[in-house]
């Protein structure tokens, strides 16, 4: 890798309030300055969804069936139903359990991003992108639900989606109202609901999971959603787990230009003026703690800049350990195929491209099973 990340930028303090007062105690942290933070990235970045759990929401059981996977698993389609004043939506929930695992079991999460046939319930498509199989061998149940059940990867104004179920009918829309990441996040914790009523699902042992697009989903569901145990952001970049100041490969103003449906109004603002933004992706990163953090990078993803992913690790990590934690216990990035596993900050670098592997995957059991099974022990 190249330099870039020993010449870090000048960031704003995780541990220094909007008042100026410096955080010393893990009280001060979650009474004062966690609230601040998810503040601004609610206000600067993200946008605020108009609700949490809606009123009307139900959780229908569509299809149960065991002999999955030779046998190895139990397969559930869930209809996790939603109404609002605009209408009604489904998020279509597929999870396959442990036949033989000792319930309830832990899971993993992926908000799946690309083509529905990464996600095949039906497992005659069989993708490296959610491999299900190979998720319920190692113990974990395997669940997934597609982005698009709350809101179409495209701009429209906002009238689809939930966007058009939920927003109130103000002219112009609020500069600060939630974008499309936002309303990916709000159907993971909708999700996260209906996990919560399963008796085959540890509801304390779930691991969201999310690549480049949704991987920045995933980082920003986990900030304001602390029922996750482990939060995976898999090449996420810009928006994600890359610091914003002197990023490479791709800008704010490169990523609203092309996506201006994802951020709130507010974001634009900022385009080819980071250094004026009042926080940066490492205080996001900072907001998952006490709970398990980890981050992947590819080493041809020069567009996500996998420098700027593990720069914002190493900045969270004073976070991590004023709760008494372990981060990464290291400044050194990496090489390649060398996971970082210590502490509860977990962070790997993979060769090659932009892409969700069972590489990747593996090593996010490997690091579960060293600190999420652990800690039900």
């Amino acid at each position: 890798m190249s330099n870039h990340f020993y010449k870090s930028p000048l960031l704003p303090d995780p541990l220094l309030g909007c008042e100026g007062e410096k955080i010393l105690t893990a009280e001060q942290w979650q009474q004062i300055r966690r609230p601040e933070i998810l503040e601004l990235f609610h206000e600067h970045v993200y946008g605020r969804a108009p609700l949490q759990r809606p009123q009307y929401l139900r959780f229908i059981t569509v299809d149960k069936g065991e002999g999955w996977m030779g046998g190895k698993a139990v397969r559930k389609k869930i209809d996790i139903g939603y109404e609002g004043p605009g209408g009604n939506g489904v998020i279509h929930l597929y999870l396959f359990v442990p036949a033989q695992a000792i319930r309830p079991v832990p899971t993993f999460l992926l908000i799946c991003n690309r083509e529905a046939e990464n996600m095949d319930p039906d497992r005659e498509v069989q993708s490296p992108f959610w491999p299900a199989e190979h998720i319920v061998s190692r113990g974990y149940a395997a669940a997934v639900f597609h982005v698009e059940d709350l809101d179409p990867d495209k701009h429209d104004g906002f009238k689809n989606g939930v966007h058009g179920i939920f927003d109130p009918p103000e002219v112009p829309r609020p500069k600060d109202a939630w974008g499309t990441l936002a309303a990916w996040a709000w159907g993971a914790s909708r999700v996260m609901d209906y996990l919560e009523t399963d008796p085959d699902i540890d509801d304390k042992s779930v691991a969201l999971v999310g690549h480049s697009r949704g991987g920045k989903t995933a980082l920003w569901c986990g900030a304001q959603d602390e029922r996750f145990a482990m939060v995976v952001s898999n090449d996420s970049g810009c928006g994600g787990a890359a610091i914003t100041r002197c990023k490479k490969g791709e800008t704010i103003n490169n990523i609203n230009e092309r996506f201006p449906h994802w951020f709130c109004e507010n974001y634009k603002s900022f385009n080819g003026r980071e250094n004026e933004l009042p926080i940066d992706q490492h205080m996001l990163l900072s907001l998952i703690a006490p709970r398990l953090l980890y981050v992947a990078s590819a080493s041809e993803d020069t567009w996500a800049d996998p420098d700027s992913e593990f720069l914002a690790c190493t900045h969270a990590e004073r976070v991590y350990n004023l709760l008494g934690l372990k981060g990464l216990e290291t400044l050194d990035m990496p090489a390649p195929e060398c996971p970082l596993h210590q502490g509860s900050i977990g962070y790997h670098l993979r060769t090659g491209k932009h892409d969700l592997t069972l590489f990747d995957w593996n090593c996010f059991m490997d690091y579960a099973d060293r600190h999420m099974k652990e800690a039900r022990l």
